[in-house]
Order: structure tokens, then sequence, then C-alpha cells
């Protein structure tokens, strides 16, 4: 792949979209500490992992392509090698989503009482964090540009298994959330309004991942993949940080009042997260 343009240009519009989306999330986060200081201690931790984590990945990104642009700009080894931060990709994001989806399927639970459904989205959780582990490690193994196709297995282990937990968890919550209508009008209209908010939101990160997948699998000799690869990440965590901030409007939009022991119900798209506290049915 010595065509600097397909190397190097999806790369770097992937890292222009990821830093876009980490100074959202920035004001999400900021949002979400300054609204929400008495959600439970360990979804405030969760928020603060994940932010630390999309960080780091800002910053590997940045070193990612500052490497052979600037450091090997028109030297052979800019175009024959992978930039050395390049394999904390797929680890970052798998990082970031196995967490989250775990989180969901516990809610699911919850929601569903049903114990295989969550059994079976954390056990594509893992699988997706496997695979996404193992193309780290062949991504450091092969180095080489032009040993491109090599990733194909690890890499669909990682694709597949995570696109499969997204839609378990958007069809569970959709059919869940479905089902939990009361009649009243107001409160149907926002359980409504978070479903198609859940399906909307989901298909953003679920086009995005589909996108990686296809231009991977289609065009293996190119970095074309590398567009929606490198906006990943930021894609979920935003979905994530939008949908818990959204909870005080949709709150106010049904006219629920929040019970001491009310429901944390989740609302979860293909990349989306969001939930809010409604009266326990």
């Amino acid at each position: 792949m010595a065509n600097v343009e397909l190397s190097f240009g999806p790369m770097l519009m992937g890292v222009f979209i990821n830093m876009i989306l980490y100074g959202v999330l920035i004001v999400q986060a900021y949002t979400y500490y300054q609204t929400y200081k008495h959600d439970a201690a360990w979804i405030r931790y969760l928020v603060l992992y994940l932010f630390i984590v999309e960080s780091l990945n800002s910053a590997f990104d940045i070193v990612m392509m500052y490497q052979p642009l600037i450091l090997q700009w028109g030297r052979d080894e800019a175009v024959k090698f992978f930039p050395t931060m390049f394999a904390t990709e797929p680890a970052v994001i798998v990082a970031i989503s196995t967490p989250i989806q775990i989180f969901f399927a516990w809610r699911i639970r919850a929601l569903t009482k049903s114990n295989w459904v969550a059994f079976i989205i954390c056990f594509f959780s893992v699988v997706s964090f496997a695979g996404g582990v193992w193309t780290t490690v062949m991504i450091a193994i092969i180095r080489l540009f032009s040993r491109k196709p090599e990733l194909h297995w690890p890499a669909l282990v990682w694709f597949l298994a995570s696109c499969v937990s997204d839609v378990l968890i958007t069809a569970s919550l959709v059919i869940s959330l479905s089902k939990r209508k009361t009649g009243f009008v107001a409160t149907d209209d926002a359980i409504s309004k978070i479903i198609r908010m859940t399906v909307q939101t989901g298909m953003l990160t679920a086009f995005f991942a589909i996108g990686d997948v296809v231009f991977f699998m289609t065009l293996p000799h190119t970095a074309l993949n590398f567009i929606w690869d490198l906006s990943l990440s930021k894609l979920y965590t935003n979905c994530l940080m939008s949908t818990l901030n959204a909870r005080a409007g949709l709150k106010e939009m049904s006219n629920v009042p929040t019970a001491a022991n009310g429901t944390l119900c989740p609302l979860v798209g293909s990349g989306d997260r969001m939930y809010s506290r409604i009266h326990p049915a």
C-alpha cells in the first residue's frame, strides 16, 4: 500500500472526526457532572473511566498520525509499516464497548428478568473484547501495511460479535419498553420518544460499524475503513453520554415521579446507550 493518499488520507480524516467527537464528549461529560451529582458512585466512576480512556485514545491517535506524516515523512518506513500507536486502536475500542455492553446487559436483566438474554449479550461482548485484543496483538506482530489482509479473522470476530451484542441489546429493550406502556398519554409518549431515539442514534453507530466491516473486507489493501474505525469509540461514548444527560428532559416530558425505589430502565441502541428513571411497574 504505497499510495500515501489511500494509506494516510482516510486515517487522517478518521482522526479529524475522532477529535471533533472528543470536543463534544468534553461538553457532555461536563454537563453530566454538573447535572447528575447524585447518581450512584459507580455510574459516575464509569463515566470517569470512559472519559480517561477516550482522552488516551485521542492522544494515541495524534501520535499515530504525527509519526508517519512528520517524523518519517519522505522515508520508506512511513508507508511500509503501521504507525506504532495504531495497535492501540482495537484495544481501546473494546475497552470502551465491552463495559458499556455488560452494564446494559445487567440492566436488561433487571428489566426483563431474563438471565439468558443478559448472558448471551455478555458472551458476545466478551468475544468481541477477545477479538479486539487479538487484533491488537496481530497488528503488533505483522506491522506491515502489505500484510493488512492477515487481520481478516481477528477483526471479523471483533466486529461481528460486537454487532450481535448491540443488536440484541436494541431488540431486547425495544420489545421490553413497548410492553411497558401504561395507557397514560404522557408516559407512553416519553417511552415512544425514547424508543425512537434508541433506533435513530443506534443507526448512526451501526452505520459506522458496518462501513468499517464492509470497507475492511472489500478493500483490504487500502486504509479506507479507518474513516469509520477511528471514530467508533467516540460514537459509543458520546451516545452513552447524550442519553445519560437526556434523562431530566425525558422525566419532565413524562411527568412520572421518581420513587425512592424507582427502577433505572436502560434504553439502548446499537452503540446508543440511554436510560431514564421511571416508576417501577
